[in-house]
């Protein structure tokens, strides 16, 4: 006999998903990967990049459902409590980074295209703008340039909780974050053509957005509601929904011709099969200590990867899997140190300021 499917009640009494940790660890190897190799690879090796939209779909799927939450039991969204609490998250790690960045360009940088780049986009990157006003499309290495996915996802959280504050029922939101995923899409597709030129700075903008940013808001939305969330736990409350999403997943990545699209919304559901059901079938792999404290850390180790790669290289010079692996180790500590001595006076305070931890 199948084991039952998660109800309603249950899910919205769950105030910590664990296993979005181990999705988040599943999120932050393959993009160490991509920047630890020398050049693009094929097939699945070559699409490291793409860890960094599952982490986009987590981050729609999770914030919303953190908004919806507080909108149901205090009848609306505290937007200082929201903004206060992402600040004291986001912003301490990212500026002491991004200080560290400039003493160690500005000490030991020599003068290069790389280093003068840099310092004309550093207000860019101060005020998490680097996604629409940096020029990526350069022929020389962009110091810092990872900043742009941190620069979309602060957007997101800037206009987002406006938005379900205004929209006191669902249709205004949904509405809304419905038509940034129709417009974002047709702009990654080139479909605007000359009112919206690929590359130009409207362009940038509007696919800037994310589109599993919209698909996780979307799908935190159908979770919230009994009716919708009947429909959605059909296919996802199921033991074997996670696993399933995952090898759907895995299979599409893998596929060089696969629609984007496709690969966001498996992203997606894969992020909500391992919410809706506590014990689902990746559990004894996401829920492994080790596996969620790497997803913990992985703001960290983000910011500092980057950094670590670049210290491997020259430890192991031209070794791919040495240098990942090299690197993958000391983000790891050098995140862990941070979060437990830098971090967590600030997580502390933020906790004070959360309705609910999620």
């Amino acid at each position: 006999m199948a084991a039952p499917r998660c109800q309603h009640a249950t899910f919205l009494a769950l105030s910590h998903f664990p296993s979005l940790d181990g999705l988040r660890c599943m999120s932050i190897l393959p993009v160490i990967w991509h920047h630890s190799t020398p050049r693009p690879l094929e097939g699945i090796l070559g699409r490291g990049p793409l860890g960094v939209d599952l982490f986009f779909a987590i981050s729609g799927l999770l914030i919303t459902t953190l908004l919806l939450r507080e909108q149901e039991k205090t009848g609306r969204v505290s937007l200082g409590r929201f903004y206060l609490r992402r600040s004291l998250r986001i912003f301490p790690l990212y500026y002491a980074v991004l200080i560290l960045y400039v003493l160690r360009t500005w000490l030991l940088v020599a003068d290069s295209p790389s280093r003068t780049h840099f310092f004309h986009s550093l207000v860019f990157y101060g005020t998490y703008t680097s996604n629409w006003l940096v020029d990526f499309a350069v022929p020389f290495p962009v110091i810092f340039a990872f900043a742009w996915s941190l620069a979309t996802e602060e957007q997101f959280y800037l206009v987002w909780p406006s938005v379900l504050r205004l929209g006191r029922t669902w249709h205004l939101p949904v509405l809304f974050m419905s038509t940034l995923l129709v417009v974002d899409t047709a702009a990654e597709y080139g479909m605007f053509g000359s009112f919206l030129p690929m590359g130009g700075l409207g362009h940038r903008m509007v696919t800037s957005i994310a589109t599993p940013i919209c698909m996780g808001s979307l799908l935190a939305y159908g979770l919230h509601f009994p009716k919708p969330f009947r429909a959605l736990s059909a296919v996802l409350g199921h033991r074997w929904s996670a696993p399933v999403a995952l090898a759907v997943l895995l299979v599409l990545v893998g596929y060089e011709r696969a629609p984007l699209a496709a690969i966001h919304a498996s992203m997606t559901l894969l992020a909500g099969a391992v919410c809706v059901r506590r014990d689902h079938g990746l559990s004894l792999f996401t829920d492994l200590r080790a596996v969620r404290h790497v997803g913990q850390v992985s703001y960290g180790i983000y910011l500092i990867h980057v950094s670590a790669i670049t210290a491997a290289k020259q430890i192991l010079p031209g070794n791919t899997l040495g240098i990942f692996a090299i690197a993958t180790a000391g983000s790891v500590a050098v995140a862990s140190l941070s979060f437990r001595y830098f971090e967590r006076p600030f997580l502390k305070l933020k906790d004070r300021f959360a309705g609910q931890r999620i």
